[in-house]
């Protein structure tokens, strides 16, 4: 038996294959679906199942494109309900995969189709087990999603009795295989690792330690921050359908010339600028969104872009096909084509330009010292706010730049220094506040991790000193 995860770090999501005597089946995969191609050419393998854990509301699953390749069966959990033809299984259903067999467990919880996944080797004995969204590394999956229409609490509820029927009876030595790892939005306390064992969760993970069920609901429900905006979009899209990626491809991958790009802003089109964080506040288009390639783009986009509006691309040489693949693994396929001759093309032919300055966390210490209307704007979440900031510094986390009331909750005469943890979000806030006409800013590199060590700035190094 051949177990590969396919894992893509800027998502934090875990795609698996599975190969045994020449026949193979994917879990969850990716809405760009090569590499399962590739790693079935390679194995020799046909592809004869794939396998979805649930309606994904992170990412746009690649199971139909897949299908049309392989012609493979779109296999679900019990109680499914999609707008294109899916098999449905029952609980405790077995497919066989060479000699090896695939085990169906329903798990409702995170959402009510939940359905796990248990391979079994060739005498029948569990291996590991490819859990989705129901168990991750020291997490479970976060039952806030609504479905059904039920309520978190009721959701929890019914994840309480998965887990202790489901789950909890499992071997000890069974490998969990999750769908997602570290910084995914599906739960709030996902460990660093990207696979587990049964018995090391229920050493470990607070979801899997005896307690009654009202503890446990509570244990679940608190503490979880508001899902990203994106997420029921991209659920509904899993559940209805999408266009391929070959025809979203062809249509993005259009170049523009200046003139014509120039008419498209006018327009009423995005205009998103994928390059370097660095390159982009030494020049940019102005209007341009920056969300750049060197971050988890997929996510920031879905949180802050409208999926109505039509987008025009702003990317370093070469990167236009990276950049639509990656937003369109999050449901983008309006991307209507890219600056042919990029940022460096329009700036030599004379076009307007805006920039960001940019500064050190000792230059801001200097500035808000003698400045009475310096104003630290901080991007970070609402924990990391928590955990520390600069005194008097306004939170106003990113994923909430979406208002535009709060966005131009500023004075005129008030000089922004924005910063967030590292960089990367502080120049996507800083693009979004230059769009709104907010220019009397700053951009602070290096963010929080240099500012907490610049010993002439006040800061609050925990949420305790507030109360």
């Amino acid at each position: 038996m051949y177990v590969k995860q396919i894992y893509t770090g800027c998502l934090s999501e875990a795609a698996y294959f599975i190969e045994s005597d020449g026949e193979a089946a994917v879990i969850d995969p990716l809405r760009d679906i090569d590499s399962y191609i590739e790693l079935a050419k390679e194995r020799k393998a046909t592809i004869k199942y794939i396998f979805e854990t649930h309606f994904h509301a992170d990412f746009v699953s690649g199971h139909l494109d897949l299908k049309k390749q392989t012609n493979a069966p779109i296999v679900y959990g019990p109680g499914t309900e999609t707008n294109f033809p899916v098999y449905v299984a029952k609980d405790h259903e077995s497919f066989k995969v060479g000699k090896h067999t695939i085990e169906v467990l329903h798990t409702p919880g995170h959402t009510l189709e939940s359905t796990c996944y248990l391979l079994k080797d060739e005498q029948g004995i569990p291996t590991c087990i490819f859990t989705g969204d129901t168990l991750f590394v020291g997490d479970v999956g976060r039952p806030d999603l609504s479905s059904g229409g039920l309520t978190s609490e009721e959701l929890a509820s019914i994840m309480y009795d998965t887990l202790e029927n489901k789950i909890l009876t499992l071997p000890d030595n069974v490998i969990v295989y999750p769908a997602h790892g570290p910084g995914s939005s599906c739960g709030k306390n996902l460990g660093p690792e990207t696979q587990s064992t049964i018995g090391e969760e229920k050493k470990t993970n607070y979801a899997l330690q005896p307690q009654s069920r009202e503890e446990f609901i509570k244990a679940v429900t608190s503490g979880l921050l508001a899902a990203p905006l994106y997420f029921p979009i991209n659920a509904r899209i899993n559940k209805e359908g999408y266009s391929s990626l070959s025809e979203i491809k062809t249509k993005g991958l259009t170049p523009i010339a200046i003139e014509e790009f120039k008419n498209k802003i006018n327009e009423d089109y995005i205009i998103l600028d994928t390059r370097k964080a660095s390159d982009f506040t030494q020049g940019f288009i102005p209007g341009s969104i920056f969300i750049g390639l060197e971050g988890r783009i997929a996510e920031w986009a879905g949180s802050l872009l409208s999926f109505n509006q039509p987008i025009l691309l702003v990317t370093d040489p070469g990167m236009e096909e990276e950049t639509i693949i990656r937003l369109a693994r999050v449901g983008f396929d309006k991307v209507a084509g890219y600056l042919d001759v990029g940022f460096k093309g329009w700036k030599n032919a004379g076009e307007e330009i805006d920039m960001i300055i940019d500064i050190e966390a000792d230059e801001m210490a200097m500035d808000i010292l003698h400045d009475p209307n310096s104003v630290v704007l901080d991007v970070r979440r609402e924990p990391e706010f928590a955990d520390g900031h600069v005194v008097n510094a306004v939170n106003l986390p990113l994923s909430e730049m979406t208002d535009i009331a709060q966005i131009a909750n500023f004075e005129d005469n008030q000089n922004l220094y924005v910063h967030c943890a590292g960089g990367y979000r502080s120049v996507i806030a800083t693009s979004l506040l230059k769009r709104q006409g907010i220019h009397n800013l700053r951009n602070v590199l290096g963010g929080w991790e240099k500012i907490k060590d610049e010993p002439s700035i006040e800061i609050i190094k925990d949420a305790s000193v507030l109360n």
